[in-house]
């Protein structure tokens, strides 16, 4: 079984970067967007079982419960330690989990499934598959079991979990999937979404209704 764990920080503390085209009310409305665009291709993930998104925002974990995840409301000590925390809550004993940042809103489900598809169904002993993000960080990680290495999200944070899976000797599997290669968290990254063909409906949606125009 597998818990996919979604971290969202805090309505009024995200998406700072993209502040030079959209005031703070439209910022948080797009938060929203990318969150259900996350969720809905973690639902049809089909090796996923539950999903949970960790917040210490209300309105973030009402939206998962709306859409069919656990919010999970808590405070935030850091993005890596209110991620290890949801999983020590919700992780059952032997479960897989699949971490993805609440930042890649054009996530397809046949490329998140391809995560899967890359761990050796013959090993006996824990294993990690991890999909890159562009700029070095770690879209998305894949750990069999839950707990076989711990969560060090953040810059480079790609060489750096690769580096504690060789230290524990673990199979890493690492995959390039481009739907889940562009964080939208500058303006170039979001005319290269818009642009794209990947997943994000929902977030489509918002940004051509908030007027979102390529280049401008």
């Amino acid at each position: 079984m597998t818990i996919a764990i979604v971290p969202v920080k805090h309505l009024s503390k995200g998406k700072t970067r993209l502040a030079s085209r959209l005031d703070r009310t439209q910022l948080e409305t797009l938060s929203i967007a990318m969150l259900k665009d996350i969720v809905d291709a973690l639902q049809q993930t089909p090796s996923i079982d539950r999903i949970a998104v960790v917040t210490p925002d209300i309105s973030v974990a009402e939206c998962a419960n709306h859409a069919g995840a656990i919010g999970l409301l808590r405070d935030d000590p850091g993005l890596n330690a209110s991620i290890d925390a949801a999983q020590r809550e919700l992780a059952a004993d032997g479960e897989s989990s699949l971490v993805i940042l609440g930042d890649v809103a054009g996530a397809l489900a046949t490329e998140l499934e391809q995560l899967f598809g890359a761990l050796d169904p013959d090993a006996t002993g824990a294993q990690i598959a991890l999909a890159p993000s562009r700029d070095g960080g770690t879209a998305a990680l894949l750990r069999a079991p839950a707990f076989a290495i711990p969560s060090r999200f953040g810059p480079d944070s790609g060489s750096v979990h690769r580096k504690l899976a060789e230290e524990a000797s673990l199979p890493f599997h690492e995959v390039t999937l481009p739907s889940l290669s562009i964080d939208l968290d500058i303006p170039d990254d979001v005319d290269e979404f818009v642009a794209g063909t990947a997943g994000g409906k929902e977030t489509r949606r918002i940004l051509e209704a908030l007027g979102w125009t390529v280049g401008s």
